[in-house]
């Protein structure tokens, strides 16, 4: 007996147990990709499998529907991979251990891939069924989404005829995602020269602060370390050894530490540090600065070398830059320094530059270059991914509208993020495209904790029946 077979939606939970017996995490996805395969040919439907391991499969609409303009259900194959320590799977050769305790489906130790299992488990119910009213079908599964969304970044997209993308990665009920950022990483090199110097060495810093996501939380009040030590750092007559702050473009930083060469500087660094502090937003409330004497192999850098660094990091943009004006309280443009790092004979400065506006996170990644540039600072970009515009007129979001309110009896929540979704990559390559994003309730996903909602998997699916045979 399968764990899940006495739960409904049977139609998609079916699906969803043998998804998760099939290893399947990023940049292993060959086998889950073979599987989609033996699906199609299984059911007698038209597919296409790439060089990636992306999958399209065609489903003609059922009868009545012939006429309506094809749908794009999407969603990706690939899954996190995270464990307890004590946990025994072997990712790459193991399935999930899957349990419900009849409220939640979740995996014994592990992620589950709810995210984004159950999209796939979605569209291959609909590829199956005889009895569902549709328009034609193309389902698009693709991979590596979770590293970077790689695999629909090396799509191609021309076998696709359809623009209307119900696109099914978004993991909180009732939410219906219409726009997401775009972004890019934005990276500043400066070269700096060393020199002896006869100084005391100090080593001056600041932690404790909230740190955060650098899309979801960059306007909650969360101060970011590497800036905050820059603007202390300028008020004081001392020669940088080095600087470093976080790890993650993504991530706020939380601290970030300087040694420097610098005479008896504690008293006025004290005081430049409360000035800094009483301008910090009201929730860093835990914040602390430091300034110890210490120790170091490393040279300091030229007096010219240690001024630039100190300048380019305060000139240097940060956080909010622009609100949306369609959508209340959404980020429209943003940038957060994310790491800072010291060599022999550099300092890099690494920014996540983010914008649900195309042509703002171009202009905005100008302004970064601009200024390292005039900085002495050499400028290189990676992992750049389009926005996913906001449409003021969008049918596809009236539709689902209206069916939320006729199942639910109550409005859904029509928002944007400002973090990256692949509808960003397929509005891009598909002129005209109408998409939406939305999904059943799940928990704590990406960590062992990971659980989906049971009735609220049933719910979605008849939400998504119910668009279908609406469209």
């Amino acid at each position: 007996m399968r764990v899940l077979e006495q739960y409904r939606p049977q139609e998609a939970l079916r699906y969803f147990e043998e998804i998760c017996a099939i290893p399947h995490g990023s940049r292993d996805t060959k086998r889950i990709s073979d599987y989609c395969v033996r699906f199609a040919r299984e059911h007698g439907l038209r597919y296409v499998q790439d060089d990636h391991n992306n999958v399209v499969i065609f489903k003609p609409a059922s009868p009545g529907y012939e006429d309506h303009p094809t749908v794009i259900l999407q969603g990706h194959l690939d899954m996190v991979c995270e464990k307890d320590a004590d946990c025994a799977i072997d990712f790459s050769s193991d399935g999930l251990k899957l349990r419900c305790d009849g409220k939640y489906i979740f995996a014994e130790g592990t992620t589950l891939g709810g995210d984004d299992g159950i999209a796939v488990a979605y569209a291959l119910a609909v590829l199956a069924s005889t009895e569902l009213k549709h328009p034609p079908i193309e389902a698009v599964f693709t991979v590596d989404e979770e590293i970077g969304m790689l695999g629909a970044d090396a799509m191609d997209m021309s076998v696709l005829q359809g623009r209307i993308l119900l696109n099914c990665d978004s993991e909180d009920e009732g939410i219906l995602t219409v726009s997401c950022a775009g972004g890019a990483t934005s990276t500043l090199t400066r070269p700096v020269v060393r020199e002896q110097n006869a100084g005391t060495i100090w080593r001056m810093g600041v932690e404790n602060l909230i740190g955060g996501h650098s899309g979801v939380e960059i306007n909650s009040g969360r101060a970011n370390a590497s800036k905050v030590l820059a603007s202390v750092l300028k008020e004081l007559p001392v020669r940088l050894i080095r600087i470093d702050g976080g790890s993650k473009d993504n991530a706020i930083p939380r601290s970030c530490e300087a040694l420097v060469v610098a005479d008896d500087p504690a008293e006025a660094f004290r005081s430049c540090a409360e000035q800094v502090k009483k301008l910090l937003p009201p929730t860093e409330t835990e914040a602390e600065f430091y300034c110890i004497p210490a120790q170091s192999t490393m040279l300091p850098m030229q007096e010219e070398s240690s001024r630039a660094v100190i300048a380019l990091l305060n000139e240097l943009p940060n956080g909010v830059q622009k609100m949306s004006e369609d959508i209340s309280g959404l980020v429209q443009t943003s940038l957060n320094l994310g790491i800072l790092k010291t060599q022999e004979n550099t300092v890099t400065m690494t920014f996540s530059v983010r914008s649900s506006v195309n042509t703002e996170k171009t202009e905005l990644i100008g302004t970064v270059k601009t200024i390292g540039l005039a900085n002495g600072a050499s400028y290189t970009e990676s992992g750049e991914y389009p926005a996913w515009e906001y449409q003021k007129q969008s049918r596809l979001r009236d539709v689902m509208v209206s069916v939320f309110r006729e199942l639910y009896g109550k409005e859904p929540v029509v928002e944007a993020i400002h973090a990256g979704l692949e509808c960003g990559i397929f509005s891009d390559r598909l002129p005209g495209l109408d998409a939406v994003s939305f999904g059943p309730q799940m928990h704590d996903i990406h960590t062992s904790r990971e659980r989906l909602d049971l009735a609220s998997t049933q719910r979605t699916w008849d939400y998504l029946v119910a668009i279908l045979e609406k469209l």
